[in-house]
């Protein structure tokens, strides 16, 4: 098995954590700026205070087309209301004055570029994020990102996917640090019914190339998807259906109140998902390998 050495992170003592207590983590996906950095910071804290064990930020751009349609709205949403990186940097700051909720940037890299490589890794750092993933970028294109991370000690989030043969998987494992970010389908993010019949076999795949926990992403909506990967994942990925949450709250009203009430929402998902993770085959302890 290959893996990066272990950064002494927030993420990575999280899922300590987890593995040591036999539950499934939850990793929370929101688009940054959706409806406002201000009301982003709120949506974060209550997440956290939910039982999100790692939240993931957004950072919106003008042509995502890794993304469903949720997603993209959220991302036009946000860059209307004059979010851009930096701006998320500085709220990443903001978070961390009151939270330790491990938090992961998630980002084209483009934005990246933009503000040039080594000032994002020590203006991240700096901040108090814990994690990159770029959404864009491939293991082979990644020796200046991964020094650059790796200098300041933030872990790199890859993502594999089903369509990844045996030589990319070692490659991604090899290249990330934190957990392993697994695409359950292929396509693009968005809430589905059911998970693929196929999930089990590409986990057990996957296991055979890294250390790492894996989280399974794309696709993950319901308690039930939840307790299906009881076992299987050490998290499961929750995006679409949060950000479909703030839209249905926030799209047509910006109000303080309409950003109140998809906090609450929020949290109410959550913590739906955490029960499920906490019950019945979600306890890793008690399943079988």
């Amino acid at each position: 098995m290959t893996g990066t050495p272990a950064i002494a992170s927030r993420i990575s003592r999280r899922f300590a954590d987890l593995r040591a207590s036999g539950e499934m983590g939850i990793v929370a996906y929101i688009t940054a700026g959706d409806p406002s950095l201000e009301a982003t910071l709120e949506f974060v804290l209550a997440l956290a205070e939910a039982g999100a064990d790692v939240i993931e930020l957004g950072v919106p751009f003008s042509d995502p087309l890794a993304d469903g349609p949720t997603i993209q709205r959220a991302s036009e949403r946000a860059l209307k209301s004059g979010t851009g990186l930096a701006g998320v940097l500085a709220m990443v700051h903001s978070i961390r004055k009151q939270s330790d909720v491990p938090l992961v940037l998630f980002s084209y890299y483009n934005p990246v570029l933009q503000m040039g490589l080594e000032k994002f890794g020590y203006v991240a750092k700096a901040a108090g994020a814990d994690g990159v993933l770029i959404i864009d970028l491939t293991p082979e294109e990644s020796d200046d990102y991964l020094r650059v991370m790796r200098s300041n000690k933030l872990d790199t989030i890859f993502l594999a996917a089903p369509t990844s043969d045996d030589d990319r998987l070692r490659r991604i494992s090899a290249a990330s640090s934190g957990f392993l970010y697994l695409i359950s389908r292929t396509g693009v993010t968005g809430a589905k019914d059911a998970l693929p019949d196929d999930l089990p076999a590409l986990l057990r795949r996957t296991r055979t190339f890294t250390n790492l926990p894996v989280a399974v992403g794309f696709g993950i909506s319901l308690p039930g998807h939840v307790s299906v990967l009881g076992g299987l994942a050490d998290a499961a990925v929750v995006g679409s259906a949060l950000v479909s949450e703030i839209e249905k709250a926030t799209a047509q009203d910006s109000s303080s109140a309409a950003s109140d009430a998809a906090a609450r929402a929020l949290s109410a998902k959550i913590r739906s998902l955490k029960e499920a993770a906490l019950a019945g085959l979600s306890r890793r302890s008690e399943v079988a390998p």
